[in-house]
């Protein structure tokens, strides 16, 4: 295949004359076209720019960078509009304030169309620019891109988040009185926040992230990728000598997952893109941005149990600054995704892949022993050998080194919490390694770990005794199901000392 992969290209027009990659939205982004206002959450690195780029392409009229693609003879081209597109990662708001920023933006998108504004702020600009360019060349074509970013970007600096807010709350109000000037907008962003007047003004403006009809917007679903990368997976399938289904399932189980209905199941662009550039199974959307402030937060709001959760659709509402929320944030930026719809409005939220689940699993072990994230999985691939091998006493020198970097004052101030999170972190990413799960219920751990040749059974106390945990797993009869399997299995009882903050004993039996 001669193409190649549009890896870090947003631009539609780029992507067709270098010949990259273009998965054929065209259809959907058409249903788009036949109304007016839209709003459209998706989290970063999920197309939505190369979207808002092909919709300004077909505005524009450039018929020639559609040939082939589903629209091709499909759109009236001679319906060509002006277009505004502004996108907030190009706006240099870092460096100056907000509202000087988007004002000098548009200055410069008023002298392209040979138009000079007379307004001193962002708000008027917008409004003078929008009739001007009307009365000019025809209604506008409002493209708003990452509307949110300017406030994302400040998260963990609350003053900075509501100063950015209040100047897009103006900035945006000038929309609806300009809607005889206006002939199309959609904003994109990645999360809906509250107190921002597009959504508490604009009360024609659709919000299509959960629309059925637009699931597929973007994102890649498993038939494009059928389609699109045959020759790229019987390739790389024969390299790594296996057969292409097998391929084809890892892939999935990495990428895949991603929902805003339950029923249809998205790869990120970007990652899909990324392996089949580098032809290898890495984190690439995880590493694209470490979310330092939302890993602070789950540490904070002790809540690191974020698999298989039930919530309803409450939760993916509009939210505050100023109560910020993990698991609004986790799905809106989507570390969480809808894997089921259940009766009553409630949805099934998870991580949507292999990729997010091990990136955030690592990181929160990083953040909760205060370690680097890169030693995190050496660690779990350590606890997996020693358990494979039946090295228990090494075993135990793992979990006591697990918790030797936690300050003292904040283990000492929540060390239920502390003993309780690592040691369900620890075992539920062994599961990505082997069959391993941990269940809690009240504080109590118990943890199920099979390998080839032994089922390990562990109960987990804190300031008891590794007898009382292992009295339990016997009078509870944690072992009992695995009886009429053949593989040794071994019952653990470990206990945790809140005062040295570190594995006080341990026991353990073998069943005959």
């Amino acid at each position: 295949m001669n193409a190649t992969y549009p890896l870090g290209i947003q631009t539609f027009e780029e992507v067709i004359k270098r010949n990259h990659i273009y998965i054929d939205k065209t259809k959907e982004i058409s249903s788009l076209l036949s109304k007016k206002y839209y709003f459209y959450s998706r989290p970063r690195r999920f197309g939505k720019s190369l979207m808002l780029s092909t919709i300004r392409a077909i505005y524009e009229g450039k018929e020639e960078l559609f040939k082939g693609l589903w629209i091709e003879d499909k759109w009236d081209w001679s319906k060509k509009h002006p277009v505004i597109h502004l996108s907030f990662s190009s706006i240099n708001y870092q460096n100056k304030p907000l509202e000087k920023a988007i004002a000098e933006t548009l200055a410069k998108i008023a002298s392209e169309y040979g138009i000079e504004l007379q307004g001193e702020f962002a708000k008027d600009r917008f409004k003078e620019l929008i009739i001007a360019l009307t009365e000019k060349e025809g209604k506008v074509v409002l493209l708003i891109d990452e509307y949110d970013k300017p406030i994302i970007d400040y998260l963990s600096k609350v003053k900075v988040a509501q100063e950015n807010r209040a100047t897009l709350k103006t900035f945006y109000s000038v929309i609806k009185d300009c809607d005889p000037y206006i002939e199309f907008l959609i904003i994109t962003g990645v999360s809906k926040f509250s107190k921002v007047s597009i959504f508490s003004e604009l009360n024609n403006l659709t919000d299509i992230t959960f629309h059925r009809r637009y699931a597929t917007l973007t994102g890649i679903t498993q038939q494009e990728v059928e389609d699109n990368f045959k020759e790229e997976i019987v390739r790389i399938a024969e390299e790594r000598e296996i057969e292409p289904d097998i391929l084809k399932q890892q892939i999935k189980r990495w990428y895949n997952g991603y929902s805003w209905d339950g029923k249809h199941f998205l790869y990120n662009p970007y990652s899909l893109l990324s392996f089949f550039d580098f032809e290898e199974f890495r984190n690439f959307w995880f590493e694209t941005g470490t979310p330092t402030f939302l890993l602070e937060i789950m540490r904070q709001q002790e809540m690191v149990e974020v698999d298989n959760l039930e919530v309803d659709n409450t939760i993916f509402s509009s939210y505050n600054i100023e109560k910020l929320e993990s698991i609004p944030i986790l799905f809106q930026t989507g570390y969480l995704t809808i894997k089921a719809k259940k009766d009553y409005d409630i949805y099934v939220l998870d991580y949507p892949n292999l990729e997010v689940r091990d990136s955030m699993l690592r990181s929160l072990i990083g953040e909760f022993t205060h370690g680097q994230t890169a030693f995190s999985r050496p660690m779990i691939v350590q606890v997996k050998e020693v358990l494979e091998n039946k090295k228990l006493e090494e075993l135990i020198r793992l979990l006591k080194s697990i918790f030797k970097n936690i300050p003292n004052q904040l283990f000492q101030a929540k060390s239920e919490f502390y003993y309780h999170s690592l040691i369900y972190l620890v075992f539920f990413y062994l599961g990505d390694f082997m069959e391993s799960e941990v269940n809690t219920n009240n504080g109590r751990l118990d943890a199920v770990v099979k390998t080839k040749d032994y089922i390990y059974v562990l109960e987990f106390k804190l300031d008891r005794s590794a007898a009382v945990a292992l009295a339990q797993i016997k009078e509870k009869g944690y072992a009992e199901k695995y009886y009429g399997d053949q593989r040794e299995k071994i019952l653990i009882g470990i206990n945790f000392s809140s005062e040295t903050k570190t594995v006080e004993d341990w026991e353990y039996e073998i069943l005959a």
